[in-house]
């Protein structure tokens, strides 16, 4: 059951933000503090801790290395489970930079000074911001992505990461509905990152005698007429 009207929501805000940084060996020595800060709210319901314990002790049961590589491949291989939030949107289009300009100004009208080596859109530091408002106002300000999350949490899900279980207790402690959303395919890595061939690999499509041998014609051009110095033409 929930909390009813947690004062605060200041601590599982931050524990979740953390649960979603980088798993290094820092984060992992603090895994059970993170628990004791979610428990001391009760902002999220019993089977969602339960979750979030079971996420805890998977990344700490894990090979540093091998919970580093899966932190890797779950959060930057692919548009759908980016951790910046306007990637879901914008993606690489000009609309991001305004978008970003925007939430550091909300940043900065609230008092606070961006700092962080990520950039502002990255959930942990949206979700950190988020904490140092209060309650009604984090959970509104949060809210407001919540189509942007139940994305991230479906495509988490597809992929069986545990880390789906954080993000929906992020949407729980905003008050939303966690829920499954259709996803666009995205084209594979390699084709995302392939470098477009010069020439189409000098095909000879859209020639007059398109797949047969095409014969070359070299024209001279007055420059070539002209001989240089010291040579004969």
């Amino acid at each position: 059951m929930f909390k009813k009207n947690p004062t605060s929501v200041r601590l599982t805000l931050r524990a979740l933000g953390y649960l979603l940084s980088y798993p290094d060996a820092q984060l992992r020595s603090v895994m059970p503090q993170l628990i004791d800060a979610l428990q001391a709210e009760q902002a999220l319901t019993a089977e969602r801790m339960d979750e979030l314990k079971a996420v805890c002790q998977h990344l700490a049961a894990l090979d540093p290395l091998e919970a580093e590589a899966r932190y890797v491949d779950n959060f930057d291989r692919g548009r759908q489970t980016s951790l910046h939030l306007f990637e879901h949107v914008h993606g690489d289009s000009r609309d991001r930079g305004p978008a970003l300009i925007d939430l550091l100004q909300t940043y900065e009208k609230a008092g606070l000074r961006f700092e962080a080596d990520e950039l502002p859109d990255h959930l942990p530091v949206v979700l950190e911001f988020a904490s140092t408002q209060p309650p009604a106002v984090a959970k509104e300000f949060l809210g407001e992505m919540a189509h942007i999350l139940n994305a991230l949490f479906s495509a988490l899900v597809s992929r069986n990461s545990p880390y789906a279980s954080v993000i929906a207790a992020v949407l729980e402690v905003s008050g939303q509905r966690v829920q499954s959303v259709a996803l666009t395919p995205e084209p594979p890595m390699d084709e995302v990152w392939a470098e477009p061939e010069a020439f189409g690999g000098c095909s000879t499509q859209g020639q007059s005698k398109p797949d047969q041998p095409q014969p070359l014609h070299f024209v001279r051009t007055p420059r070539a007429e002209r001989a240089p110095e010291g040579v004969s033409a």
